[in-house]
């Protein structure tokens, strides 16, 4: 009997993980792609055991030379194929007779490789608007938009304990990655319509993750803190955390199983988040120990996920929402010591949104805007600073930037320095700046 489950579990896998089922959807959804007919035998989406980590994820996320298109496929360039399969008339593709119809290639280019994608045909306008605002909602400056808004002008609580949760999300998430080894769908038959992740590990879909944790984590924060229907704030959370899974299908980076996995995996994350982070936070605050133990917990962190695997973005993104979890939460612990930024008092719950005004909306829109621009500020001159001075510290020529970071002993450093300053400034610099300017 447990044979039996076991036996049917993995053919379910199996069928999930089949890259087929992506390009079917891809297929539905209105993007075609315009594969060569004489195509190398495309990987089975896992990653063999005799791929090194970098050479493995290199040749999924680069071009073969001899041919301009194929996401890793080779063959006549002139003769296109449409999501995997076979046209008739190479004009088919490129005659593009419907009004409706789209050429397009990826926004932003390969991380690792530098490859800028394949060009596909996008028939469906809105899903591709739609599931690209969805996967966005999972990158870098949906983050850097988000946190500091929901902590400058709504809940400083509900904000710095989402990013605990995020940071720590994100970590399991991307070490798992890295552990497991799995390649992203092959293609063909998939299309690549987002190609900057396509040297990463896949499994588990680390977006996916994300745009879970942060509105499930939400919800959980702000239900019984803030007064509105359950059903409304679940429904709210429900959508974005499907919105998000489903686009990273539509981009082609990712199977279902992969997207299914980051979701439950993130479950059990928020699972075990859920009893203990009102005494992580209350720790962050109280306990004289709490920069020491962040600091270090942090680092070790980061040191634990540059060891698993070489280099990639993966690794950059771990420190990356490690260090920004190491500044906010030291902005915390001095908050608190300082008697700045004080929460609500119990007695004060449910909170509820203040009436919708002109000069409310100006001061939030004054002081989100005032900050983002002391944030990117600040993380460009750290940037510029921070590289330079690491690669001539450890004896690493530095025009070469891509090539440097690839070094452990400068990408960790210079993610958790640029990110903790980053983190820092948002949760007690900006707020400071803002008393100043009359603006809190």
């Amino acid at each position: 009997m447990a044979n039996d489950f076991v036996k049917t579990f993995v053919q379910m896998c199996n069928y999930l993980q089949d890259p087929s089922h992506v390009a079917r959807f891809q297929n539905l959804c209105g993007v075609k792609g315009t594969f060569p007919v004489k195509a190398t035998k495309p990987d089975s989406g896992q990653s063999e055991p005799d791929f090194p980590g970098l050479r493995k994820r290199v040749q999924h996320g680069q071009q073969s030379s001899d041919v301009t298109v194929g996401n890793g496929a080779t063959g006549d360039a002139t003769a296109p194929q449409v999501n995997g399969m076979q046209g008739d008339t190479p004009d088919g593709a490129s005659a593009n007779p419907d009004p409706d119809t789209t050429r397009a290639k990826p926004l932003r280019k390969n991380s690792l490789t530098g490859d800028v994608g394949q060009e596909f045909l996008v028939h469906n306008k809105f899903l591709f608007y739609l599931f690209t605002f969805g996967t966005e909602l999972g990158n870098e400056m949906f983050f850097i938009v988000f946190f500091p808004f929901l902590f400058w002008n709504i809940d400083a609580l509900v904000s710095r304990r989402l990013i605990v949760v995020w940071a720590w999300n994100l970590f399991v998430g991307q070490s798992t990655k890295d552990m497991v080894r799995w390649s992203r769908p092959a293609s063909p038959p998939v299309v690549k319509v987002e190609v900057f992740y396509n040297s990463e590990y896949s499994m588990p879909s680390t977006h996916a993750m994300t745009g879970t944790a942060i509105p499930f984590c939400l919800f959980m924060l702000t239900y019984g803190r803030w007064q509105y229907p359950f059903l409304f704030g679940f429904c709210v959370a429900l959508s974005w955390s499907v919105l998000v899974c489903v686009s990273r299908v539509y981009m082609g980076m990712h199977s279902i199983l992969e997207v299914i996995t980051g979701f439950l995996y993130t479950l059990l994350i928020l699972a075990f988040f859920q009893p203990t982070l009102d005494k992580i936070d209350n720790f962050y605050m109280t306990d004289h120990y709490a920069p020491l133990v962040i600091i270090v917990s942090h680092v070790s962190l980061g040191l634990v996920a540059f060891t698993l695997d070489s280099w990639s973005t993966s690794r950059g993104d771990t420190a990356q929402a490690l260090g920004t979890g190491v500044g906010a939460a030291l902005a915390t612990h001095v908050n608190y010591q300082l008697g700045l930024l004080p929460d609500p008092p119990l007695s004060s719950l449910p909170l509820t949104l203040p009436p919708i005004t002109v000069s409310l909306v100006v001061l939030s829109l004054l002081r989100f805007f005032i900050g983002v621009a002391v944030i990117l500020v600040t993380r460009m001159v750290m940037k510029a600073v921070t590289i330079p001075f690491l690669c001539r510290l450890f004896g690493l020529p530095s025009d070469d930037v891509r090539q440097a970071r690839q070094h452990m002993k400068v990408e960790l450093p210079y993610r958790y320095i640029v990110y903790s300053v980053v983190g820092f400034s948002c949760v007690c610099v900006v707020p400071l700046l803002f008393r100043i300017l009359n603006l809190a």
